[in-house]
Protein backbone atom coordinates (compact mmCIF):
# COMPACT_ATOMS: atom_id res chain seq x y z
CA UNK A 1 0.00 0.00 0.00
CA UNK A 2 1.40 3.32 -0.28
CA UNK A 3 1.16 6.15 1.65
CA UNK A 4 -1.30 7.79 -0.53
CA UNK A 5 -3.58 5.11 -0.37
CA UNK A 6 -4.16 5.88 3.64
CA UNK A 7 -6.40 9.00 2.28
CA UNK A 8 -8.62 6.99 0.56
CA UNK A 9 -9.14 4.85 4.03
CA UNK A 10 -9.39 7.86 6.21
CA UNK A 11 -11.95 9.44 3.90
CA UNK A 12 -13.77 6.19 4.28
CA UNK A 13 -14.13 5.61 7.85
CA UNK A 14 -14.78 9.77 8.92
CA UNK A 15 -14.97 10.56 10.93
CA UNK A 16 -11.36 9.58 12.62
CA UNK A 17 -9.99 10.97 15.62
CA UNK A 18 -6.24 11.26 15.44
CA UNK A 19 -4.41 11.25 18.78
CA UNK A 20 -2.34 13.89 19.30
CA UNK A 21 1.17 12.18 20.26
CA UNK A 22 2.55 15.87 21.87
CA UNK A 23 0.96 14.92 24.93
CA UNK A 24 1.91 10.95 25.14
CA UNK A 25 4.48 9.59 27.50
CA UNK A 26 7.63 10.12 25.47
CA UNK A 27 8.99 7.45 28.56
CA UNK A 28 7.09 4.86 27.49
CA UNK A 29 6.56 4.92 23.42
CA UNK A 30 5.36 1.68 22.48
CA UNK A 31 3.34 1.44 25.31
CA UNK A 32 1.30 4.55 24.34
CA UNK A 33 1.09 2.77 21.31
CA UNK A 34 -0.21 -0.14 22.19
CA UNK A 35 -3.08 1.33 24.56
CA UNK A 36 -3.85 3.37 21.17
CA UNK A 37 -4.22 0.70 19.05
CA UNK A 38 -6.10 -1.25 21.70
CA UNK A 39 -8.97 2.04 21.53
CA UNK A 40 -9.24 1.29 17.65
CA UNK A 41 -7.57 4.62 16.95
CA UNK A 42 -6.79 4.24 13.21
CA UNK A 43 -4.59 7.11 12.39
CA UNK A 44 -1.81 9.53 14.63
CA UNK A 45 -1.32 13.05 14.28
CA UNK A 46 2.49 14.40 15.44
CA UNK A 47 2.80 17.48 16.50
CA UNK A 48 6.21 19.51 14.89
CA UNK A 49 7.09 22.80 16.29
CA UNK A 50 10.43 24.74 15.68
CA UNK A 51 10.20 27.44 18.19
CA UNK A 52 10.57 30.09 15.85
CA UNK A 53 7.16 29.74 13.41
CA UNK A 54 5.75 28.90 16.93
CA UNK A 55 7.00 29.69 20.14
CA UNK A 56 7.36 25.55 21.65
CA UNK A 57 9.77 23.25 20.45
CA UNK A 58 9.07 19.87 20.04
CA UNK A 59 10.58 16.88 18.25
CA UNK A 60 11.46 16.46 14.99
CA UNK A 61 12.67 13.35 12.43
CA UNK A 62 13.66 10.76 15.17
CA UNK A 63 10.74 10.50 16.93
CA UNK A 64 8.50 9.90 13.55
CA UNK A 65 10.90 7.14 12.88
CA UNK A 66 10.39 6.15 16.44
CA UNK A 67 6.69 5.97 15.88
CA UNK A 68 6.82 4.64 12.46
CA UNK A 69 9.20 1.76 13.76
CA UNK A 70 6.70 1.23 16.45
CA UNK A 71 3.14 0.97 13.77
CA UNK A 72 1.68 0.44 10.60
CA UNK A 73 -1.07 3.09 11.66
CA UNK A 74 -0.89 6.21 9.09
CA UNK A 75 1.41 9.55 10.82
CA UNK A 76 -0.01 12.55 9.97
CA UNK A 77 3.11 14.95 10.53
CA UNK A 78 1.61 18.84 11.48
CA UNK A 79 4.37 20.86 10.47
CA UNK A 80 4.23 23.95 12.67
CA UNK A 81 7.86 25.25 11.66
CA UNK A 82 9.60 27.61 9.22
CA UNK A 83 11.16 26.74 5.69
CA UNK A 84 9.33 23.40 5.82
CA UNK A 85 10.13 22.86 1.99
CA UNK A 86 13.73 22.18 3.59
CA UNK A 87 12.50 19.12 5.82
CA UNK A 88 9.66 17.87 3.67
CA UNK A 89 12.02 14.93 2.05
CA UNK A 90 13.68 14.17 5.72
CA UNK A 91 9.90 13.93 6.57
CA UNK A 92 9.03 11.41 4.44
CA UNK A 93 12.17 9.46 4.93
CA UNK A 94 11.21 8.91 8.61
CA UNK A 95 8.14 7.52 7.71
CA UNK A 96 5.57 10.54 7.36
CA UNK A 97 1.96 9.25 5.65
CA UNK A 98 0.58 12.67 5.58
CA UNK A 99 2.53 16.49 5.66
CA UNK A 100 0.82 19.49 6.71
CA UNK A 101 2.19 22.89 6.31
CA UNK A 102 1.20 26.42 7.45
CA UNK A 103 -0.11 28.69 4.84
CA UNK A 104 1.24 31.65 7.21
CA UNK A 105 5.12 30.04 6.82
CA UNK A 106 5.71 29.93 3.18
CA UNK A 107 5.29 31.91 0.41
CA UNK A 108 4.21 29.29 -2.29
CA UNK A 109 1.62 26.96 -0.42
CA UNK A 110 0.39 25.17 -4.10
CA UNK A 111 4.33 24.22 -5.06
CA UNK A 112 5.15 22.66 -1.90
CA UNK A 113 2.01 20.99 -1.56
CA UNK A 114 2.93 19.84 -4.90
CA UNK A 115 6.41 18.28 -3.91
CA UNK A 116 5.17 16.54 -0.79
CA UNK A 117 2.37 14.43 -3.17
CA UNK A 118 5.73 14.21 -5.54
CA UNK A 119 7.07 12.22 -3.10
CA UNK A 120 4.13 9.93 -2.75
CA UNK A 121 2.44 11.42 0.82
CA UNK A 122 -0.76 12.93 1.35
CA UNK A 123 0.11 16.95 1.32
CA UNK A 124 -2.04 19.07 3.39
CA UNK A 125 -2.32 22.76 4.45
CA UNK A 126 -2.84 24.64 7.52
CA UNK A 127 -4.53 28.24 8.64
CA UNK A 128 -4.70 29.77 11.80
CA UNK A 129 -7.85 30.79 13.28
CA UNK A 130 -7.15 34.80 12.35
CA UNK A 131 -5.63 33.78 9.10
CA UNK A 132 -8.35 34.29 6.36
CA UNK A 133 -9.38 31.26 4.43
CA UNK A 134 -8.75 33.07 1.49
CA UNK A 135 -5.58 32.84 1.73
CA UNK A 136 -5.66 29.26 0.57
CA UNK A 137 -8.46 28.90 -1.72
CA UNK A 138 -6.23 28.84 -4.96
CA UNK A 139 -4.32 26.20 -3.39
CA UNK A 140 -6.53 23.92 -2.39
CA UNK A 141 -6.91 22.42 -5.82
CA UNK A 142 -3.50 21.09 -4.90
CA UNK A 143 -4.31 19.67 -1.47
CA UNK A 144 -5.21 16.90 -0.09
CA UNK A 145 -6.26 17.69 2.93
CA UNK A 146 -6.92 21.39 4.87
CA UNK A 147 -6.44 21.58 8.59
CA UNK A 148 -8.40 24.47 10.10
CA UNK A 149 -6.49 25.44 13.29
CA UNK A 150 -9.53 26.02 16.28
CA UNK A 151 -6.90 27.55 18.25
CA UNK A 152 -3.44 29.11 17.44
CA UNK A 153 -0.71 26.88 16.79
CA UNK A 154 1.75 26.65 19.09
CA UNK A 155 -0.06 27.93 22.14
CA UNK A 156 -1.39 25.79 25.16
CA UNK A 157 -3.79 26.57 26.75
CA UNK A 158 -6.23 28.23 24.63
CA UNK A 159 -10.26 27.82 24.03
CA UNK A 160 -11.80 26.40 21.63
CA UNK A 161 -12.37 28.98 18.41
CA UNK A 162 -15.46 28.68 16.20
CA UNK A 163 -14.60 30.64 13.56
CA UNK A 164 -13.01 27.41 12.78
CA UNK A 165 -16.25 25.68 11.93
CA UNK A 166 -17.21 28.51 9.91
CA UNK A 167 -14.18 27.60 7.64
CA UNK A 168 -14.75 24.05 7.45
CA UNK A 169 -18.39 24.70 6.17
CA UNK A 170 -16.81 26.98 3.47
CA UNK A 171 -13.85 24.80 2.77
CA UNK A 172 -16.32 21.92 2.46
CA UNK A 173 -18.58 23.96 -0.22
CA UNK A 174 -15.92 24.87 -2.27
CA UNK A 175 -14.26 21.73 -2.15
CA UNK A 176 -16.25 18.61 -1.51
CA UNK A 177 -14.02 15.90 -2.16
CA UNK A 178 -10.83 17.16 0.49
CA UNK A 179 -10.34 15.42 3.37
CA UNK A 180 -10.86 18.45 6.55
CA UNK A 181 -8.86 18.31 9.32
CA UNK A 182 -9.88 20.60 12.85
CA UNK A 183 -6.69 20.59 15.60
CA UNK A 184 -7.36 22.31 19.32
CA UNK A 185 -9.55 22.00 22.32
CA UNK A 186 -11.28 18.97 20.33
CA UNK A 187 -13.17 17.59 23.34
CA UNK A 188 -16.48 15.69 24.13
CA UNK A 189 -18.21 19.19 24.63
CA UNK A 190 -16.85 20.36 21.05
CA UNK A 191 -16.16 17.16 19.00
CA UNK A 192 -19.71 16.95 17.65
CA UNK A 193 -19.88 20.91 16.44
CA UNK A 194 -16.75 19.52 14.85
CA UNK A 195 -18.43 16.55 12.39
CA UNK A 196 -21.43 19.11 12.22
CA UNK A 197 -19.56 21.23 10.14
CA UNK A 198 -18.27 18.59 8.10
CA UNK A 199 -14.77 17.46 9.59
CA UNK A 200 -13.43 14.25 8.37
CA UNK A 201 -10.36 13.73 10.94
CA UNK A 202 -10.30 15.03 14.78
CA UNK A 203 -7.20 15.65 16.52
CA UNK A 204 -7.62 15.17 20.16
CA UNK A 205 -5.05 15.49 22.55
CA UNK A 206 -5.86 15.89 26.48
CA UNK A 207 -9.51 14.50 26.34
CA UNK A 208 -7.58 11.33 25.91
CA UNK A 209 -3.86 11.50 27.28
CA UNK A 210 -5.68 13.42 30.31
CA UNK A 211 -7.84 10.50 31.14
CA UNK A 212 -6.67 7.21 32.64
CA UNK A 213 -8.90 4.62 29.75
CA UNK A 214 -8.03 5.37 26.40
CA UNK A 215 -10.40 2.39 25.39
CA UNK A 216 -13.17 4.08 26.95
CA UNK A 217 -11.86 7.78 26.01
CA UNK A 218 -11.93 7.02 22.63
CA UNK A 219 -15.64 5.39 22.56
CA UNK A 220 -17.16 7.87 23.57
CA UNK A 221 -15.06 10.40 21.34
CA UNK A 222 -16.29 8.15 18.06
CA UNK A 223 -19.48 8.11 19.71
CA UNK A 224 -20.40 11.79 20.36
CA UNK A 225 -18.65 12.20 16.62
CA UNK A 226 -20.20 9.88 15.15
CA UNK A 227 -23.67 11.67 16.43
CA UNK A 228 -23.32 14.69 14.92
CA UNK A 229 -22.12 13.91 11.60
Amino acid sequence: MSRRDHLAQLREAAPVILPSLLLCDFANLEREVERLLAAGVKALHLDVMDGIFVPNISYGMPIVAAFRKLTDLPLDVHLMIEKPQDYIRQFHEAGADVMTIHAEAVDDVASILREIKSLGAGAGVAINPDTPLETIVDALPEADLALMMSVNAGFGGQKFNPVALDKIREVRRLAPDLLIEIDGGVNLDTIGRCTEAGADLLVVGSAIFGKPDYVTAVRELNSAAAAAS
